[in-house]
């Protein structure tokens, strides 16, 4: 969905080019998701400047707020490793629902997912990404806009295929 709605329009390039990688969680405890993030940030600090990395936990975090308190230990985490600067979290939850939204608003979407993900950018990429795109602070409205001319019927129905 997000390549294929064009949701983030630097996620294609980045999937194309080989930059993506995906780690996932074998531990749900949040001493070793703490740690596969650290090791990812490590590795992630020494790859192309454009190299992203999905955190991809299947266990353990399904509670939102549970989620949630594991985003801000991580984002500490990052600080307390240097990376302060350098990295920045994007998270996606299934349960995901912005503050002040019903959870079944249709917008929720743009930052769901099949399951709670950290994802982890280089800040330098996406200051390029940012500085060359046309309108890069109307991207969360025109992701709503997306979704909402789509629908929650439209969204299940992709999920679906």
């Amino acid at each position: 969905m997000v390549v294929g709605l064009n949701l983030c329009p630097f996620a294609n390039t980045v999937r194309r080019q080989g930059h993506l990688n995906i780690a996932v969680a074998q531990d749900g405890s949040i001493p070793g998701c703490l740690q596969l993030l650290a090791d990812e940030a490590h590795e992630l600090a020494e790859r192309d400047a454009s190299a992203t990395s999905l955190v991809i936990l299947p266990e353990g975090f399904e509670d939102f707020d549970d989620y949630l308190d594991l985003l801000a230990m991580a984002e500490a985490l990052l600080e307390d490793l240097g990376f302060e600067g350098a990295m920045q979290l994007a998270s996606f939850h299934p349960r995901y629902q912005f503050e002040g939204t019903d959870e079944n608003d249709v917008s929720n979407w743009t930052n769901r997912a099949p399951y709670p993900i950290l994802h982890m950018l280089q800040e330098s990429a996406v200051t390029k990404a940012v500085e060359a795109h046309p309108n890069a602070e109307g991207i969360p409205e025109q992701n709503i806009d997306t979704l909402e001319k789509l629908g929650m019927a439209g969204v299940l129905q992709l999920l679906r295929y």
